[in-house]
């Protein structure tokens, strides 16, 4: 397919706060005056009204429709982003693991394990250590890899041997870890999760970070202790963090029990109890992304999406499942365009762990395949004519991240399959240029 940018249009390819999908910014557009009939916008209604109950309800409801959330999970919407969870996660699971061991010793000797493949996982394991936590990074994919290019095979964790040292020393010690951590998509690097790691001790919890990948494909919620994601990658917009947790783990951290104590906006056992409304909640963010769970659920919008009816094997296609076939079918496309292209690099090596939600790359006016030295300086001048060019062009937000420069295309549910074909078609406008 030939695609090219139209005058006027722009195609947002941001890494979050990122593209919200059309329809759902037109249903919040003629509901903002008057929501529900009450005569008031959402963001004058009191938090404590029945029209706002019923909203943060149903949010939680379609989000259990669509992941498939089994009953002894709770759903609670939190303040503060994927920061804030970091945080949060090593209060409430080590307050758990603490309570399961009689609430006996010092909590800071029950160890937390992290499995760092980027940026973000990263700093969640800086965040546990410098809260004094016993951290241990059990598998680094820049030690292993050079780089955080691809996920090293989960037999060389150190959690995946029941006779390796790591868990016996466990074992001998009798303290087991409150949690095993890692970050299902970094939206930085473009390394994804092929798989749920398994072969770990299963006595201990599973936490993910899925902030920018939650709802593009289908997920067992039951092989998890905790799911997190921040709302402005893939839900809605920024303000609002969905957490998914194990009823089992609820556990309040406090001083009288040994522990930390941990402040109540952060603590899951307050927000369960409150339904996520212990305090005023982001509750325009809340009802947005609400509307973006209608929005997956519709069939009919679902097959508007990509333009395409016949794409959809049957009318009740909808949910991740669709998003998931659509996902599939932009990632395919542009890697292929990436990967036939003379100067485009992508940066993940590992293909099976490369991101269909964010996908990084590089300009170098070396030929693939050519002897010659590439000169920095003048890859990274291309780098910036190609954003420049792109955004005279209405395509947004491509360049990539501060910490590691290069191009960056987020290609999140709400990006439609034309929006990637109008990229592709500039990649090979720019490439002609050289």
């Amino acid at each position: 397919m030939t695609a090219a940018a139209q005058p006027g249009h722009k195609w947002n390819f941001g890494a979050g706060p990122a593209m919200i999908p059309r329809p759902v910014l037109e249903r919040a557009q003629s509901e903002f005056l008057n929501y529900q009939s009450t005569g008031l916008s959402l963001m004058e209604l009191s938090h404590r009204s029945q029209p706002y109950e019923d909203l943060n309800n149903k949010a939680q409801a379609q989000l259990r429709q669509l992941l498939k959330v089994p009953e002894n999970y709770k759903i609670v919407f939190m303040q503060g982003g994927g920061h804030t969870q970091f945080a949060a996660v090593v209060y409430n699971l080590v307050a758990w693991r603490h309570h399961q061991n009689g609430a006996k010793g010092d909590w800071r000797e029950i160890p937390v394990d992290y499995v760092v493949t980027g940026s973000w996982s990263a700093k969640a394991a800086e965040e546990a250590k410098r809260l004094g936590a016993n951290t241990r990074v059990v598998c680094d994919a820049k030690k292993s890899l050079g780089a955080y290019t691809g996920i090293p095979a989960e037999s060389t964790w150190a959690t995946s041997d029941p006779q390796g040292a790591l868990r016996q020393a466990d074992t001998a010690s009798n303290q087991k870890p409150a949690y095993l951590y890692y970050c299902d998509n970094e939206t930085v690097n473009g390394v994804e999760f092929p798989f749920v790691p398994s072969l770990h001790d299963p006595s201990v919890p599973l936490v993910c970070d899925m902030s920018s990948n939650i709802l593009s494909r289908p997920v067992d919620i039951s092989k998890f202790g905790v799911i997190y994601a921040g709302a402005q990658k893939n839900i809605g917009p920024a303000g609002v963090s969905v957490v998914i947790i194990r009823e089992d783990l609820l556990q309040t951290s406090e001083l009288k029990d040994g522990l930390p104590a941990v402040a109540l906006m952060m603590d899951y056992k307050t927000m369960v109890k409150n339904n996520s409304l212990y305090n005023t909640p982001p509750m325009f963010a809340i009802y947005i992304s609400s509307l973006v769970f209608d929005w997956l659920l519709d069939a009919d919008a679902q097959r508007v999406q990509d333009g395409n009816a016949a794409l959809y094997p049957h009318s009740s296609f909808v949910g991740v499942e669709a998003a998931q076939a659509r996902n599939e079918r932009k990632a395919a496309k542009l890697y292929k365009a990436l990967e036939e292209s003379r100067f485009y690099r992508i940066v993940v090596q590992d293909k099976a762990a490369r991101s269909k939600m964010n996908i990084p790359f590089r300009i170098s006016a070396v030929p693939k395949g050519s002897d010659a030295v590439a000169d920095k300086k003048k890859d990274e001048e291309m780098e910036a004519a190609f954003v420049a060019q792109a955004e005279a062009k209405g395509l947004l937000q491509l360049a990539g991240h501060r910490s590691v420069g290069g191009i960056r295309a987020s290609i999140y549910n709400a990006m439609t399959e034309e929006g990637v074909d109008v990229l592709i078609a500039y990649l090979k406008e720019f490439e002609s240029q050289y």
